[in-house]
């Protein structure tokens, strides 16, 4: 085969900073400093393209290099250079497979060659990328060097393909043992515990099954989809996946436990294949899983309505076309074996729209359905929607059509709004807003405690749960019998079976008010200490100001610097729940702040000072002004609680204590009037320029007499705030036990009537 001649590989001002390790500000500064960095070969004035060859042979005569993080970087382009998704994809699992089966110096080798399920011939072009990924991974490690690839591929492409968050697949994963037992359980016949995922996608459902049961005996992992990129990846996914030690004083390990080798006792086999699992599904799975997984394709009207109509797995009724979500909860439990559970990710309409509900009465006859559960938004793509969780048990004798079935409403439980920085102005309401960050901003500790808390109590012998423990003592749960729910609906929605939680209902009403009487006393105090400043008529007529200057001319003069928030790099920023890292920083973004809420990223330790000392992060020092650019939720505070890590759009000022008042700086700027001045009004959402925000020159020891007073009225605000927050709570609390008929005979403060 002659050689192939490498295919030119471009690369753009944010990936030159990835890969030196630097922010992107110092890639432009090396720009403007130095005329030999390499010159554009495409783009646009505004975002340029670069060779990497020549990139690559500046940064090394410069001795800019990056480490291995760097190495990585360089690595990507050759793969996006490729063009194609489907090309991209095969290529990445052909890294996999090849460095998968050859071992690496960080991990053990998968157990024999890895044979991927769709056999494609690559280009040069691809066999060139592969081979450099290979050689990268015999150095890096084989896991992390596939992990990097599939994860910058999935975020490339995050809208053509759906996958299940880790912490959700693991929910999934548990519910199921929890509601038909693990692989030390009884169960009829023998053989290696098997669980299936028809719509396995890159396999994460898949790999949070090794996760829980690798360990517990011999496993065996079937899956199928219709994307021949897809199930390549899935394959090589859960090749590199290691086995779990079980835990010690566990039997049978049937519990998750540390990552380790394949052990010869705890052999684990994987049958992938390519196939749409609804129409050609044959036999092979059917009435033989332990457990099915599954985050079905959404709303998919082509799926085999009418060429399947006399198929023998709807047992429930022939799903109608609108309906497709119904024909892969009948095909789940098709597959399973008698007692065998399933548990699938499904949209909210399921559980309500008019056309299915006699398979959903059906569902409910025959005792399939056992729990709903309503996640909150932001749980899976797609994240603006509040996703439900169907758990099934394949009946193994016909039951009852008096039992009754667990809803839980998970997202009455979820924590509210956290004082972090300010809110910005003009926020809105405290509550958070469904938004494509909404993953970010849910503690997954708590969700997962919620629902398996419920579920768990649902399954205890009745004599062992009793009321107090049993799902009626916990708040947005409730089991309703299965006869209340075969009406004209047959609504399985949560929201309208679970009683919404009144927090200020019952005992906790006087500790409520308690709470907000509290708060009215700070505020009639703070209010107390404003209420008598006096304003100027005019501006300007403080004798010691010398006139406005701006950000950019202090910065000028030294009196403070300006340092623009950044993109970290991949992996930097883990979620609150995943970042359990002693030290760990707190990572700010605009997004959340237009949900309202605190940062909910966070960097640990180590990465925010490595990324301090190469200037690749922004991390806020004591006293340091936090300047929002966004003019949607503009604003500006001193971070007393720092450090913190700054995203784009996003500074920090950072002030010379013997020219400048910190609090002073920071009153002045987040002013109205001074964003309106210092808007770009390129577009209805402008930025905000912040060297052009304005404060006037006053000498330090009035700017000190200013900032005492900007504090006071800080602290005013924030308890304004709460005060709100504690209201609404209080009011709507009052207004659900109101309208659910609770009102007591004696009520706090109402007398005799």
């Amino acid at each position: 085969m002659p050689d192939t001649p490498e295919p030119h590989v471009s690369v753009t001002l944010a990936e030159i900073a990835r890969i030196a390790g630097v922010g992107r500000a110092a890639v432009s500064n090396w720009r403007r400093r130095h005329s030999s960095f390499p010159r554009p070969v495409g783009g646009t004035d505004t975002s340029p393209q670069f060779s990497l060859s020549q990139v690559e042979e500046w940064l090394r005569a410069q001795g800019k290099l990056g480490g291995d993080g760097g190495a990585r970087e360089r690595l990507w382009p050759r793969f996006e250079a490729l063009g194609d998704r489907e090309l991209m994809g095969l290529a990445i699992a052909a890294v996999g497979a090849r460095a998968g089966g050859a071992g690496g110096p960080a991990g053990p080798a998968a157990s024999g060659p890895v044979h991927l399920p769709v056999d494609v011939e690559l280009s040069g072009a691809q066999e060139q990328a592969v081979e450099q990924a290979v050689r990268l991974a015999e150095q890096d490690g084989v896991a992390e060097t596939f992990g990097f690839l599939l994860g910058r591929w999935l975020g490339t492409h995050v809208r053509q393909i759906t996958t299940t968050p880790e912490p959700l697949a693991a929910l999934m994963a548990e519910l199921a043992e929890l509601v038909g037992g693990g692989p030390g359980g009884e169960r009829s016949g023998g053989g290696p515990w098997t669980v299936l995922d028809p719509a396995c996608g890159v396999g994460g459902l898949l790999t949070a099954a090794v996760h829980r049961w690798g360990a517990s005996g011999e496993l065996r992992l079937s899956g199928q989809d219709h994307d021949p990129v897809l199930v390549d990846l899935a394959a090589a996914r859960l090749a590199l996946t290691p086995v779990p030690e079980p835990e010690a004083g566990r039997a049978g390990g049937a519990r998750r436990g540390r990552k380790g080798a394949a052990a010869p006792g705890r052999p684990r086999t994987t049958e992938l294949r390519l196939a749409d699992s609804l129409r050609e599904d044959g036999p092979a799975f059917r009435g033989e899983a332990d457990v099915v997984l599954c985050n079905p394709p959404f709303n998919e009207r082509d799926w085999g309505h009418a060429e399947l109509a006399t198929d023998p797995r709807w047992v429930y009724g022939h799903p109608p076309r609108t309906e497709p979500e119904l024909a892969w909860v009948q095909h789940a439990l098709a597959c399973l074996r008698p007692g065998g559970t399933a548990v699938l990710l499904l949209p909210p309409a399921v559980a309500s729209r008019r056309a299915g509900r006699r398979i959903r009465a059906a569902l409910l006859r025959a005792g399939a359905l056992r729990a709903v559960v309503a996640l909150p938004p932001g749980a899976a793509p797609p994240h603006g929607v509040a996703l439900h969780l169907w758990v099934l048990r394949s009946p193994a004798a016909p039951a009852a059509a008096g039992t009754d079935l667990l809803f839980v409403d998970a997202a009455q439980n979820q924590p509210g709004r956290t004082a972090g920085a300010p809110a910005p102005a003009g926020s809105g309401t405290a509550g958070t807003t469904p938004g494509p960050a909404g993953k970010a901003t849910l503690d997954w500790a708590v969700l997962s405690a919620t629902v398996l808390t419920a579920v768990r109590a649902h399954c205890a012998p009745d004599a062992e749960r009793g009321a107090a423990a049993g799902p009626a003592g916990l708040p947005g749960t409730k089991a309703v019998p299965v006869i209340e729910l075969l009406d004209e609906q047959v609504d399985l929605t949560p929201a309208r079976q679970v009683p919404v939680a009144a927090p200020v209902a019952g005992p906790g009403l006087g500790e409520s008010w308690s709470r907000f009487d509290g708060v009215l006393d700070e505020l009639r105090a703070a209010a107390a200490g404003l209420s008598p400043l006096s304003l100027s008529r005019e501006a300007g007529e403080n004798p010691a100001s010398q006139g406005p200057a701006t950000v950019g001319e202090l910065a000028r003069a030294g009196a403070l610097t300006v340092h623009a928030g950044q993109s970290p790099a991949d992996g930097v920023v883990r979620d609150a729940a995943s970042a359990a890292v002693d030290g760990a920083v707190p990572y700010l973004t605009v997004q959340n702040l237009l949900l309202g809420g605190a940062p909910a990223g966070r960097v640990s330790h180590a990465d925010a000072a490595k990324g301090r000392e190469t200037g690749s992060l922004t991390v806020t020092e004591p006293t340091d002004v936090v300047v929002i650019g966004s003019s949607r939720v503009f604003n500006a505070w001193v971070d007393t609680g720092g450090p913190t890590v700054l995203g784009p759009q996003i500074h920090a000022l950072r002030a010379d204590p013997s020219v400048l008042d910190p609090w002073f700086l920071a009153g002045c700027l987040r002013a109205p009037a001074n964003a309106r001045q210092a808007g770009t009004h390129a577009s209805a959402t402008s930025r905000i320029d912040v060297r052009r925000l304005q404060i006037p020159r006053l000498p330090l020891a009035e700017q000190r007499r200013y900032g005492e007073v900007f504090r006071r009225l800080a602290s005013f605000e924030d308890l304004l705030r709460e005060a709100r927050g504690l209201g609404t709570e209080l009011a709507r609390g009052l207004s659900d036990g109101l309208a659910a008929g609770r009102l007591a005979t004696e009520n706090r403060g109402s007398g005799n009537n």
